[in-house]
């Protein structure tokens, strides 16, 4: 399903690729406070005692973080490989000693452990059926495709989220990512994020400076770099995919 990376491919540049614009903005001597996306959407789901948590909103279709079926299309990843990449291991060892680590919600991680994914295409619907056949032949034509997995990442939408950025391999000029999503009919992006961790609470001021300082720290490393052959068609009644799961793996 998953194989190392045997030659040298090239992967998209930072400047293709929409990281440095998106990230959170940590200003000195101030705390980070989770975002209203990230508390109608996911704090539910890790802290629901929170007293910040917005159980629901007008518009949107959450009730304590849970919502009606939805499918996407993602992008797998091994757990077994990821924890065996040593970059991986110091990473999330040095992550258990910073201040904010009691503020993970590390008891959801076995729960997620096998559908950690990057969403290449989401709010599919009742496209899915059409989206999986079309992206079996995509899938056919464009794999194996290299990806590098780097991090840690905070975003400026869902803050409260941390994620390893995905970037994909960049063949004849072509981001292969945006090459799959045109082919499928979707929105062309530029974010591909695994979600590892999430917080059970706002940070403080040392909190903050400790999670801003980790980020700048291992932005440029790599944790894993590897092949994929195949995709995932999700469904999940939750953002964390916490209910849900693989409904196909597209294959070619």
């Amino acid at each position: 399903m998953y194989a190392g990376v045997k030659q040298s491919p090239v992967f998209c540049a930072e400047s293709d690729l929409g990281y440095q614009r998106s990230r959170t903005i940590f200003e000195r001597g101030r705390g980070l406070l989770l975002d209203e996306s990230y508390r109608l959407a996911h704090l539910p789901l890790v802290a629901p005692d929170h007293p910040r948590v917005i159980a629901s909103r007008e518009g949107k279709p959450y009730v304590m973080g849970r919502h009606p079926t939805a499918f996407s299309l993602g992008l797998p990843v091994d757990p077994d490989q990821l924890e065996a990449s040593p970059a991986f291991r110091e990473l999330a060892g040095e992550i258990g000693t910073l201040p904010f680590a009691s503020k993970i919600a590390w008891e959801i991680l076995p729960r997620r452990r096998d559908r950690l994914h990057a969403t290449l295409c989401n709010g599919i619907g009742d496209a899915a059926h059409d989206i999986a056949e079309r992206a079996r032949r995509e899938v056919r034509r464009l794999t194996p495709v290299a990806v590098e997995l780097r991090g840690i990442f905070s975003g400026d939408i869902n803050v409260g989220r941390l994620y390893l950025r995905v970037y994909p391999e960049c063949r004849d000029g072509q981001n292969l990512f945006r090459v799959l999503q045109r082919a499928l009919g979707r929105r062309e992006t530029d974010l591909y994020v695994v979600g590892l961790y999430n917080l059970k609470d706002d940070l403080d001021a040392q909190e903050a400076a400790a999670l801003g300082a980790l980020i700048e720290r291992w932005w440029e490393r790599p944790i894993l770099r590897y092949t994929v052959d195949r995709l995932w068609l999700m469904h999940a009644n939750d953002d964390l995919v916490l209910d849900g799961g693989i409904a196909e793996e597209i294959v070619p």
